[in-house]
């Protein structure tokens, strides 16, 4: 985080060593908080990417083990599931290491469906599903 803010020029190193503000920097703008009860929105890209898979189709969730961060729940690491909806084209935020982008690599992202009893055998209610939102990477055809 440090390294993020120093980069980023949000404080100094002067000011990371004393803890205290250099009245002469300016002070940073902040973006306008979201609208009471807004939900939270990531940036969705207007790039013509086609889609891999599409609602109803049968999916499975790669079973990869990545060095870094993912947004991949290991839960869902090799199950199968059915996309739901597609909700457009992200950049893929797993490339954004360290607070430095490297390309974002824009794909779709999907909402899929785990049976409960897919992902945790047979204790799982019959009745429960879980929906996570998955980047094309994620997954294969199931």
């Amino acid at each position: 985080m440090v390294n993020r803010l120093l980069r980023s020029d949000l404080i100094s190193t002067q000011e990371l060593s004393t803890g205290a503000m250099d009245p002469s920097r300016p002070k940073p703008i902040l973006p306008p908080a979201p609208a009471r009860g807004a939900a939270p929105t990531a940036a969705r890209l207007s790039v013509p990417v086609k889609a891999a898979f599409k609602p109803g189709q049968r999916v499975r969730a790669r079973n990869m083990n990545p060095e870094g961060h993912t947004r991949l729940p290991r839960y869902a690491r090799g199950r199968l599931g059915a996309v739901v909806r597609d909700n457009g084209v992200f950049a893929l935020q797993d490339t954004d290491t360290n607070g430095r982008s490297t390309g974002g690599k824009p794909q779709h992202v999907y909402t899929v469906r785990f049976a409960a009893r897919e992902l945790w055998g047979d204790r799982a209610s019959a009745r429960d599903s879980v929906y996570v939102d998955l980047w094309e990477d994620y997954l294969e055809r199931g």
